[in-house]
């Protein structure tokens, strides 16, 4: 792996938790903790971070975490036709799975005016907003990843055993034809799959940036997707590949 490569996923994996050590990233990387020393000052050289003893941390927490708001990341427009789309799989009494994520987050905007619903979330943004409706949100508990305004660990999981619903609404950081689904981090990847054992139909929000991505944890997973919304922009190979693992592909 080349230095910018590794320093740019070192920065998403802090980007995604708020701050890493330099241990556990010698241990992700395979590489010397002088090596992500060296990589941290590089990083903090441009203004991304601020080292700190043992490891770094996001240079500051922003406004949209004190305001509850996911910070922009762009195809916002996508994003919203994606939800739309997907806000017609909700009916009353539905018992559905937010996953944390700005597409996911865009979906509960649209299902304000839906009610009755049982929703499970581990998204703090999204809980709150859900409660302010009729609907019954139940929070999946963990540690919090202020960046991501989600809730990540054994908790979630663990509450999600026994449990069935009818929808996941699912979030992912790239989709790869051999690949899979993959994450900034490893920290969510078990809670995901535990959400997606607890679905009887899975539906993965992804916008076209996504597609034809790998990032660095890989889950895999790809025959647990029942249904992909996206955009136009999607690789119309990668779409017949999709189609071809009998997932139904929806593009918006």
């Amino acid at each position: 792996m080349i230095k910018n490569q590794r320093q740019q996923q070192i920065l998403d994996l802090i980007k995604e938790n708020g701050s890493c050590t330099v241990q556990n990233l010698s241990q992700m990387f395979s590489v010397s903790e002088p090596t992500i020393r060296t990589d941290l000052r590089n990083l903090e050289k441009d203004g991304s971070i601020i080292r700190q003893h043992g490891g770094a941390f996001l240079k500051q927490e922003t406004l949209h975490t004190v305001n509850l708001t996911l910070e922009d990341r762009g195809h916002n427009e996508e994003k919203r036709r994606i939800a739309k789309r997907a806000a017609k799989y909700v009916k009353e009494n539905d018992n559905i799975i937010l996953d944390s994520g700005t597409t996911v987050t865009a979906l509960a905007d649209e299902l304000i005016n839906v009610s009755p619903l049982q929703i499970l979330t581990n998204s703090i943004n999204i809980g709150f907003q859900l409660s302010k409706t009729p609907n019954t949100v139940v929070m999946l508990g963990g540690e919090i990843k202020k960046p991501t305004l989600s809730l990540s660990g054994s908790i979630g999981i663990s509450m999600l055993q026994g449990v069935m619903v009818d929808y996941l609404f699912l979030a992912t950081g790239g989709l790869d034809l051999n690949v899979g689904l993959s994450l900034p981090s490893f920290n969510d990847v078990e809670l995901k799959k535990a959400m997606i054992a607890s679905a009887k139909k899975v539906i993965l929000l992804a916008d076209s940036s996504k597609i034809g991505k790998v990032r660095f944890a890989a889950m895999g997973c790809l025959d647990k997707i029942d249904v992909v919304i996206t955009d136009d922009k999607v690789d119309p190979v990668i779409k017949k590949g999709l189609e071809d693992l009998n997932i139904e592909v929806v593009v918006c």
